[in-house]
């Protein structure tokens, strides 16, 4: 199975307190061991400074006899659970503490080192010269009466109530380290589990998506980091959809609107070609050829600009102007057609200061791209009206016409690229469905708003803002 990061994090904290444990663990076992002994050492070394004066003495000055010393030695040693062994000053033994449970008790200390200065003590931890089983502490102190050395007193106790008392004290010292590592695990454990579930949801999810499947969701619902991860990772699929159904969409557009009018200029040129229109007729279908080469370096014209915008975003050379300058000459060019279609293009201007700050010729763009697209759904015998307002220290262009409205669903819509409303496409031959994408583009361009208010058998009305000469900061022309 493969291992995660996490998971090598968690062996790697694991493994590093274990480590910890182990060394604390021995330093502690040497440091209380060798603690116990020193203490216990001092404590034989006492016992037997208060054994030498209270009993060994008195015998030394005959008071006692050695039957008593024994009998003390004897009752010394069960009560305390401490061996007791006197030495004459030569080395010989005269009495030991139960004497019967060694069996190779010593006659003479010399026998077991011979070069032993009995006039100073010692300590010692061991077996004593192999004479006992175990483990024992041993002290051994001079016996001296006058400055005149009259004996030695060795003592011996075992290690075993000693290893008791340590493993008692280090279990207490090392349960909560082991507490402490087990908490750790389990919090670990649980980190785990919260955090990598979730990541892998989420790993497993980008996968999908790489694969183009963006309808999958994470699952993943927290208020944390991860949580804002999985949030922005369906966000971005989502965006990619949209992006993806829009490349889609961008190609069945630019197919069939390149392909309508190619199609028509092959089939009118091939039935010139092979006598189908007669010759009197050329001028007017070369007419249409002429019509739908427009278009096409129209929908060209177009899409090269879309993708200035979409690369640079709009390059503007802005300058101070009257906007109503600008929408007279668009009425003088789009004249003709109104009066074919007896439209009653009207221009109201209750505005009193119309010099705007802006790029002239694509306030010039905008204001023909919405006139033009008024004209389209006008009827016959319609009206557009174009009213320049100020509010709030802003000019509003308002374009209206009578046309059949847009529905309320698709208006929205209506600024995406080569968007129709009319979706078979048969009404408007002439339209591109870029005009109003390009519209919005230079509004926004100029940090400005563009908004629709339309409804359905009543018109529709664009409004978009600018800025006024006077209100521009600055007011210096760059």
């Amino acid at each position: 199975m493969k291992r995660t990061f996490f998971d090598n994090i968690i062996i790697v904290i694991i493994a590093l307190l274990i480590g910890l444990f182990i060394i604390l663990a021995s330093y502690t076992t040497y440091a209380t061991q060798g603690a116990l002994v020193a203490e216990k050492q001092n404590n034989l070394i006492n016992e037997a400074t208060y054994l030498s004066e209270q009993t060994i003495s008195s015998y030394i000055q005959g008071i006692t006899s050695l039957e008593y010393l024994q009998i003390r030695f004897n009752k010394f040693e069960d009560s305390i659970k401490t061996s007791v062994w006197y030495f004459a000053a030569d080395g010989n033994l005269i009495a030991a503490s139960n004497p019967d449970r060694l069996n190779n008790l010593p006659k003479n200390i010399k026998n077991l080192e011979e070069d032993i200065n009995l006039n100073k003590g010692f300590t010692r931890t061991g077996n004593f010269y192999d004479i006992f089983d175990g483990t024992m502490i041993s002290i051994g102190i001079p016996i001296l009466a006058e400055e005149e050395l009259k004996g030695y007193l060795i003592l011996h106790t075992s290690m075993s109530e000693l290893d008791e008392l340590q493993d008692d004290m280090l279990s207490i010292m090392y349960m909560p380290f082991l507490v402490m590592i087990l908490v750790v695990g389990i919090v670990l454990a649980y980190l785990s589990g919260t955090v990598l579930r979730p990541i892998g949801k989420i790993n497993r999810t980008a996968k999908e998506y790489a694969k183009g499947n963006f309808e999958v969701r994470t699952g993943v619902k927290r208020k944390d980091e991860i949580g804002e991860l999985s949030d922005s990772l369906e966000y971005m699929a989502s965006e990619l959809s949209k992006l993806d159904e829009y490349r889609k969409n961008f190609i069945a557009n630019i197919s069939h609107d390149f392909r309508s009018p190619l199609t028509s200029i092959k089939g009118y040129l091939e039935a010139m070609l092979d006598g189908t229109i007669p010759v009197e007729k050329y001028n007017r279908y070369l007419n249409i050829v002429l019509n739908e080469s427009k278009r096409l370096t129209k929908l060209t014209a177009g899409l090269l600009e879309l993708n200035d915008f979409d690369t640079y975003g709009p390059i503007l050379k802005r300058q101070s102007f009257d906007i109503v300058d600008v929408i007279r000459e668009t009425r003088n060019t789009v004249e003709g057609i109104c009066e074919e279609k007896n439209i009653d293009f009207r221009l109201k201007c209750p505005a009193e200061d119309t010099i705007v700050y802006a790029d002239k010729m694509k306030i010039g763009q905008v204001v023909y791209n919405l006139i033009d697209n008024a004209i389209k759904f006008s009827p016959e015998n319609g009206r557009i009206t174009v009213t320049v307002y100020e509010k709030n220290g802003k000019l509003f262009v308002s374009v209206k016409d009578e046309g059949p409205g847009i529905e309320k669903d698709k208006q929205n819509k209506v600024w995406d690229r080569f968007y129709k409303t009319d979706s078979s496409r048969g009404k408007d031959k002439q339209g591109t469905g870029l005009g109003l994408s390009i519209t919005r583009e230079i509004v926004k361009a100029h940090n400005e708003n563009i908004n629709l208010i339309s409804t359905e058998g009543a018109g529709s009305e664009f409004v978009f803002t600018m800025t006024k000469e006077s209100n521009r900061e600055g007011g210096q022309i760059g």
